[in-house]
């Protein structure tokens, strides 16, 4: 039989090979590195039989859905661990998460993080016995009987609730058995190294009417040494965690009269008008106007935008009048009635319309984290209104905008692109020309990109930014949205060339995403060490004495009317003691400043990261400063 691989080429094989045995006819290596396969499109074992015509691609540790595949493993070593240290515990579900692993289990007797190593020592015997993974199917009432002889009572009800006409698959490796529907692993053997970090309470199924169970936590990785980089990386992780520096740096708090909902304290506002000042001043360049819609709108508008049938249980509602009203959870329908409320021609597109509005989403109360997940936070929302031949230029216009923010603050990041969902609305023509035009626009201006098949919205096609902070960890911020369902349910026109009423194509886009959350990541990303000209306090002015009082005031005076956030400590401590408050509060500048430099009129300059960098006249240092602020740059 045929087998067509990835790359295009045929492959000549027996009938019914597995795609280990196609995986040995193309190279010793690739199979001794083959974690599963896709086939058709399909993630399957290596184990699986091939049928002629089959397109085939052979799974490693180099891709994503390998190492999820590893880790999805290493979750059912700890099951069968699990049952043989507690053999009356129930299991319920064991799925891969980023960076890992969980399993909920039901425990007779609760366990402690310290059980975590007896667990561990089971699971190396498991890997080191490099048992064989099967994979076999039964029918629903043998599948029921099976588990109901495990006494898996969470197992039976998966069953129960999985459709009549569903393949019951299983997993077995040595004497234990999971229902699953896999793939996995050849052999336990292929698991290098794995730790488990953790224990938490949850829910069955998420509900809270449900038994609590026990969440046991667990990463793997193909290396050793990888998994050690990780852990070296969630130890500086936990050094920039924002909750603690935003506390620390005074920036904001979280309080339960708003839980979800952060108050923002006068050095975090500072930050916050920084980055709002920059993001006006880069769309003013670009042509976008701005616009401020009400942050309540009635009942109507969520209606024809979908919202109120699609997205009710995430919104907070009231009454007005006898008349129900929502808080928005998003900007885009104010910004439709924008566009509406004067009458448009081709000569006025595209119109770039941006609005940083404030949003309310319910968050539910347990997934609630500092300034990364919130019940209200500001999006830096852009909609752009445009003809189908101009969104191309536009799209690059857009790319080229959020290239530019994130080189600023030195994120590396990579693309995606989404294509068309099954479930998509709207014409095969219109979607074949957005499709091309994001596609066009990334290939003209040579940008690397994923495609990510049928990704898309429902309404349009769209490009990602995940972008990579200092540590290593991505974060998705930046999107371009393409929608022709809203500007339809709305009726939106424009009068084109030929005097005909058209309906423009409309971009949902941000950069920050949300500002709160971009704060969040930048505080986690500098390590709560600003670039000077985003610093809430820039200069930090330190006397020797007393006698420096009046020569430091007028320092104070001068840079403050140069628009220099600058503070002078003038408490009677001694000098070591206040450089370093001045440094645990990460003041890019300080200035020591005693009788030798008050009579020269100089400032002994400090570095935040670098240290005593020599004596210089005042105004030098300030001109210093100054260009600093004005050229954004990196300190």
């Amino acid at each position: 039989m045929n087998i067509l691989l990835k790359n295009g080429d045929g492959l000549q094989l027996q009938e019914n090979a597995t795609c280990m045995q196609a995986a040995l006819a193309i190279s010793e290596g690739l199979a001794r590195n083959a974690v599963c396969a896709k086939v058709n499109g399909e993630l399957v074992d290596t184990s699986y039989s091939l049928k002629d015509g089959d397109s085939l691609e052979i799974v490693t540790l180099k891709d994503k859905e390998g190492l999820q595949v590893y880790r999805h493993t290493c979750a059912h070593v700890l099951a069968q661990a699990l049952k043989t240290v507690y053999p009356t515990c129930k299991l319920s579900i064991g799925p891969v998460i980023e960076n890992g692993f969980y399993y909920d289990v039901d425990f007779v007797t609760p366990i402690t993080q310290a059980d975590l190593a007896k667990i561990e020592v089971e699971m190396q015997k498991i890997i080191k016995s490099n048992l064989p993974i099967e994979r076999f199917v039964l029918p629903r009432q043998e599948a029921l009987a099976l588990m109901e002889s495990y006494s898996e009572t969470y197992k039976v009800e998966l069953i129960e609730d999985l459709p009549l006409d569903a393949e019951i698959s299983f997993y077995k490796q040595g004497n234990f058995t999971d229902l699953c529907r896999g793939p996995h692993l050849p052999s336990t053997g292929k698991i290098k190294a794995f730790k488990l970090t953790g224990i938490a309470g949850a829910y069955w199924r998420g509900d809270e009417k449900n038994k609590m169970l026990t969440r046991i936590y667990g990463t793997a990785f193909a290396k050793k040494d990888e998994m050690e980089a990780y852990f070296t990386m969630l130890e500086e992780a936990k050094k920039r965690d924002h909750t603690k520096l935003g506390k620390e740096l005074k920036l904001f708090a979280m309080m339960n009269e708003g839980k979800g909902m952060p108050f923002f304290l006068p050095r975090g506002m500072v930050l916050k008008n920084e980055l709002v000042d920059y993001w006006r001043q880069i769309h003013r360049r670009d042509g976008y106007v701005e616009t401020q819609t009400p942050i309540m709108l009635n009942r109507t508008l969520w209606e024809t935008s979908g919202h109120w049938f699609h997205y009710k249980d995430n919104m907070y509602t009231t009454k007005v009048d006898d008349e129900d009203f929502a808080i928005k959870p998003m900007n885009c329908p104010g910004g439709i009635l924008v566009y509406k409320n004067e009458p448009h021609s081709y000569k006025d597109l595209p119109i770039r319309m941006g609005e940083l509005g404030l949003v309310h989403r319910h968050e539910k109360s347990g997934q609630l984290h500092g300034l990364f997940r919130v019940r209200c936070f500001t999006q830096d929302d852009a909609h752009i209104f445009m003809t189908k031949s101009q969104i191309k230029d536009e799209i690059k216009g857009i790319v080229r905008l959020i290239n530019e923010v994130y080189t600023l603050f030195g994120f590396k990041y990579h693309v995606e692109l989404s294509t068309r969902p099954e479930n998509s609305m709207g014409s095969d023509e219109d979607w074949e020309i957005a499709t091309e035009s994001l596609r066009s626009a990334l290939d003209d201006m040579g940008l690397e990109y994923v495609v990510n098949e049928g990704d898309g919205a429902f309404y349009g096609p769209k490009i990602d930014f995940h972008l990579e902070d200092s540590i290593g960890r991505t974060w998705q911020c930046g999107t371009i949205q393409l929608d022709f369902q809203l500007p339809q349910r709305f009726e939106l026109e424009y009068v084109g060339e030929d005097g005909a009423k058209h309906t423009p194509i409309m971009v949902h886009r941000v950069a920050f995403g949300s500002i709160e959350r971009f704060i969040g990541i930048l505080i986690e990303h500098f390590a709560g060490k600003f670039p000077v000209w985003l610093s809430p306090v820039q200069v930090k002015i330190l006397p020797i004495t007393e006698r420096q009082t009046e020569y430091v005031n007028e320092l104070c005076k001068k840079m403050k009317e140069l628009g220099i956030r600058v503070e002078a400590d003038l408490r009677n401590e001694k000098i070591g003691y206040k450089i370093r408050e001045a440094q645990m509060e990460k003041v890019p500048y300080m200035l020591v400043v005693g009788e030798k430099e008050a009579e020269a009129g100089q400032v002994a300059v400090r570095r935040r990261d670098k240290g005593d960098t020599g004596a210089v006249l005042a105004d030098e240092f300030i001109s210093t400063v100054l260009s600093d602020i004005a050229n954004k740059t990196a300190f």
